[in-house]
């Protein structure tokens, strides 16, 4: 489901915008370079802080059900070294804006680099908000990406999205996508929820 005001292009099709962001944002500008030849390789691989960057299989599941289009405002929450974040932003285009979180701030520093040297200006990777989840100052969102395992449903993320907008998040071992109804039906408890198989991923921290 599209954003008001955010038309897909006749025979658009998720998978095919996914594997141009991927081929456009190559995953070894985003590592550490203890572990850059490894980049091929389809696993989860350490970035530091007891954190990893994804498994690209994984990214991929995400993103195609995400189905982000041009001109999106959207969000990423656990953004890493921004990696994920460049893809979105290609995904979005430059009409579109990209916000990423990260509570660890050598990864923003790092993360923020990765972003001017990946040329997405349009992108951005902010600390995040040790009291608040997600990025509610900046809502509402036509897209949220949860890149972190929620022991439960973030409902405070699924407030910052705009009405009809869609989030997908890992929750307790299995992959959530939501999108949140539109007015009158449009209250944070009524969004809809399907699941789309098992996922492992680091813990998300929540305020």
């Amino acid at each position: 489901m599209s954003a008001p005001g955010v038309q897909p292009r006749a025979g658009d099709q998720p998978d095919a915008r996914v594997d141009a962001a991927f081929a456009a944002q190559p995953r070894e500008r985003f590592l550490p370079e203890s572990v850059r030849g490894q980049a091929a390789l389809d696993q989860p691989l350490p970035i530091g802080f007891a954190q990893t960057n994804s498994q690209p299989t994984t990214v991929r599941d995400m993103l195609v059900l995400l189905d982000v289009h041009r001109g999106m405002k959207v969000l990423e929450v656990g953004a890493g070294t921004g990696w994920v974040l460049a893809m979105l932003a290609e995904l979005v285009g430059v009409d579109g804006t990209a916000i990423g979180t990260e509570r660890i701030h050598r990864l923003v520093e790092a993360g923020n680099a990765n972003l001017v040297a990946a040329d997405v200006p349009w992108a951005r990777l902010v600390e995040a908000d040790e009291h608040a989840l997600g990025a509610p100052e900046e809502a509402p969102f036509d897209r949220i990406l949860v890149s972190a395992m929620a022991s439960r449903m973030p409902r405070a993320l699924v407030a910052q999205l705009a009405p009809g907008g869609a989030m997908v998040a890992p929750v307790r071992m299995r992959m959530m996508r939501v999108v949140r109804g539109l007015p009158p039906h449009d209250d944070p408890d009524d969004a809809v929820v399907t699941e789309h198989g098992g996922y492992r991923f680091v813990p998300l921290i929540e305020p």
